[in-house]
Formats: structure tokens, C-alpha cells, sequence
């Protein structure tokens, strides 16, 4: 299983929206936006689990493409200790 970080998504998307375009390349084990307390709209970016090859392919396919208007990244989540600083 591994978690894939996905990034600049427009704030009107939803979970639904998201598990929706994934699908396209395998199985949506789960997926978490992250969402802003007081609006309730996304925050920009969330989470998606997938088995490995089927991660590997949603970046492969999903990496740049327009998604309601915008470029989304889509790249294996990095470990906490591995952020590069700010």
C-alpha cells in the first residue's frame, strides 16, 4: 500500500471528486482532503492509498494534468522527517 500526496487542487474538490479521478488507474483504498475549519473548503491538497502499481500509474498519468482548472501534483508521500526545511 503506499499514500500518494496531492497537490494545487482547486478548493471547490471534494472526496468524491478526487476518488473519481483516481479510480481511472486501480483501487481508492482511501482518500483524505484536507479541509479548511472555518470555510469547509479544501485546504489546496489531500491523500490517496492505492496498492504500488497502481500508484506508480495514477503518477505517471496524473502528474501536471488540469484538474477542474488547474495543474494537480501527484507524488509519493514523503516521510515527515524528510520535509525539506523552510
Amino acid at each position: 500500500m503506499k499514500k500518494l500526496f496531492i497537490g494545487n487542487l482547486p478548493n471547490s474538490t471534494n472526496e468524491d471528486n478526487l476518488r473519481e479521478l483516481f479510480t481511472e488507474f486501480g483501487t481508492v483504498r482511501s482518500c483524505k482532503l484536507v479541509m479548511d475549519v472555518f470555510s469547509g473548503q479544501c485546504k489546496g491538497f489531500g491523500f490517496i492509498e492505492m496498492e504500488g502499481h497502481e500508484a506508480r500509474a495514477a503518477i505517471a498519468g496524473l502528474n501536471g494534468r488540469d484538474f477542474n482548472g488547474k495543474p494537480i501534483k501527484v507524488n509519493f508521500e514523503s516521510p515527515k522527517g524528510a520535509r525539506r526545511g523552510r
